[in-house]
């Protein structure tokens, strides 16, 4: 039994090192050689694109904030007529890809568009005779980003507001507070971790997007990986830009986890919240309904719509041969992805169990580091560790007089499949943790006393009592790796294209309609999570 124990620490270490050996590849890459393209960018381009992304994330988590919190507080403490849909409804955004709405912005507000021949018909105005915002601009991106990533801190606070003690409330109001005072003295301080976690989540995203600022030519760093990487085929500045940006994520994380390093929040909830709902009416509640059906039609149905009346006028144009070896693309990455995250995650859950030291947490933790790294940096971290692997094998087979496979890593789907399981890992290890946590220790040791050892034990017991979060876990990690964009742009092969990249690559040439039909899969397909998550979050309260 021990061999075995052995066995499992060792698989669970060397995983834990092949996960996190991208994001110490970008390190190694950008401190280890010099590079004369980063050094005229430090000089020229790269201020502007630093200040860029400084505001394209501040104002994006200014927004996404201004949005999430009184949504978050209206759907948690007031009563609204359809409350029991808008509660998922307001979820539904997360699920529509940024660039997606960007797009369909761009095309209903430019000068073409729906919106200004409207306001032009009813005006009588000409070209120049009046003034118009531009959506191509980093206001724009803020605008759109914000729409599609306020979910984040929406969920977050509302779960801490319907978890807050009603005791406290009920006091304030017996002291004669206003809803507003309530909310500002009470609620508000109380959900602070909560609005901490749910920014940095929005500040990752932010930093991480490609598709909408490339759209609407807001030069941030990372579109800078981007044409580094792409344009100029440097490697290494695109790895110390890469290595800029991921310094700039730790600190962001440690910085939010410092802030509340000494905050202690112990509530219990012993009366039913259902008794203390404001029960809104009025103009209150057609303003709270407004605001939250509002949001809902803009960020979502109403993109959805004009993506669904597409598909239908060009489904021909778009039901094409390529459409079809593209979707199995992505199937076939999204599944092998979906596969072996799983099994990563049994290895190192299960390794944890058995082994539960502080060496098996660390390589866990390791693992899951990947979901933190934004795609685009994680991508060039990827491209450095597979590079060096192709050099390895054509020098082992050089010295031995073999014929040399040449890119045998980096030039296929490897490294594409690689990303996907380094980025979401995180994700299935999480799911399969939490099932786990509710197996009983019990159960291990009675079975370690009839005999049954290490790998039976994981085969008669633990794998039947976390089939169900295995499947959730498979379930999410394919669906996050069918809507990702990043990697799929930087590491695909030759001659091949994943649904997220067709959607793009039509819609940067301006043929957003026989983009549609691949869009609503890819938006159809997002939407499975949002529902799992909503339903635990319905569960769980």
């Amino acid at each position: 039994m021990k061999e075995n124990v052995y066995l499992w620490k060792a698989s669970s270490r060397v995983i834990a090192l092949l996960l996190v050996l991208p994001i110490l590849a970008i390190f190694m890459k950008a401190v280890g050689e010099t590079d004369e393209l980063f050094n005229h960018l430090l000089a020229t381009v790269m201020p502007t694109y630093i200040f860029n992304t400084i505001m394209l994330v501040l104002g994006t988590m200014l927004l996404s904030l201004v949005i999430g919190i009184p949504t978050a507080w209206i759907m948690a403490m007031c009563r609204i007529p359809g409350e029991k849909y808008l509660q998922w409804a307001l979820v539904l955004p997360l699920a529509m890809p940024g660039y997606i709405v960007g797009y369909i912005f761009t095309d209903w507000f430019d000068f073409a568009g729906p919106v200004q021949i409207l306001l032009r018909d009813i005006t009588g105005w000409s070209a120049g005779e009046y003034w118009f915002p531009d959506i191509r601009t980093l206001t724009g991106a803020i605008i759109v980003l914000s729409l599609v990533l306020y979910p984040y801190v929406y969920l977050l606070c509302r779960a801490a507001f319907m978890e807050q003690n009603v005791s406290l409330l009920q006091s304030a109001r017996l002291l004669k507070c206003s809803p507003w005072e309530s909310f500002y003295r009470i609620s508000l301080p109380l959900v602070r971790p909560s609005i901490a976690v749910g920014l940095s989540l929005v500040a990752m995203e932010s930093i991480g997007d490609f598709g909408t600022v490339s759209y609407f030519a807001v030069n941030t760093l990372t579109t800078a990986v981007y044409d580094t990487w792409l344009g100029y085929s440097s490697l290494t500045a695109a790895a110390k830009i890469s290595a800029f940006m991921l310094v700039a994520v730790i600190l962001l994380l440690s910085s939010e986890r410092y802030s509340r390093r000494k905050q202690k929040l112990f509530q219990n909830q012993f009366s039913s919240r259902e008794d203390f709902c404001y029960e809104l009416s009025g103009w209150k509640k057609w303003c709270a309904l407004c605001w939250c059906w509002g949001l809902v039609s803009i960020a979502f149905l109403f993109p959805l719509g004009q993506l669904v009346i597409y598909a239908y006028q060009y489904f021909l144009q778009s039901w094409t041969p390529e459409f079809h070896r593209y979707s199995l693309n992505s199937l076939y990455v999204s599944l092998s992805a979906a596969l072996i995250g799983v099994v990563v995650a049994l290895i190192v859950n299960f390794c944890h169990r058995v082994s539960s030291n502080k060496m098996s947490l660390i390589s866990m933790r390791m693992s899951s580091m990947g979901y933190a790294v934004p795609g685009t940096v994680l991508s060039i971290g990827i491209m450095v560790t597979v590079s060096w692997m192709d050099h390895f094998v054509n020098d082992i087979a050089k010295l031995m007089n073999w014929h040399q496979p040449g890119l045998l890593f980096s030039g296929s789907m490897f490294a594409l499949i690689f990303a996907m399981v380094v980025r979401f890992s995180a994700v299935a290890i999480g799911s399969i943790e939490s099932g786990l946590s509710k197996v009983s220790p019990s159960l291990d040791m009675a079975s370690r006393t009839m005999g049954c050892g290490v790998n039976g034990m994981l085969k008669r017991i633990h794998l039947p009592l976390v089939r169900r979060g295995a499947l959730i876990a498979g379930l999410l990690v394919f669906i996050e790796s069918m809507k990702e964009l990043n990697a799929a742009l930087l590491l695909r092969p030759f001659n091949f294209e994943t649904l997220a990249t067709y959607v793009y690559n039509f819609a940067s040439d301006e043929q957003l309609e026989l983009a549609a039909l691949p869009a609503v899969l890819l938006v159809l397909v997002g939407l499975v999570p949002l529902v799992l998550v909503n339903r635990s979050l319905e569960h769980s309260h």
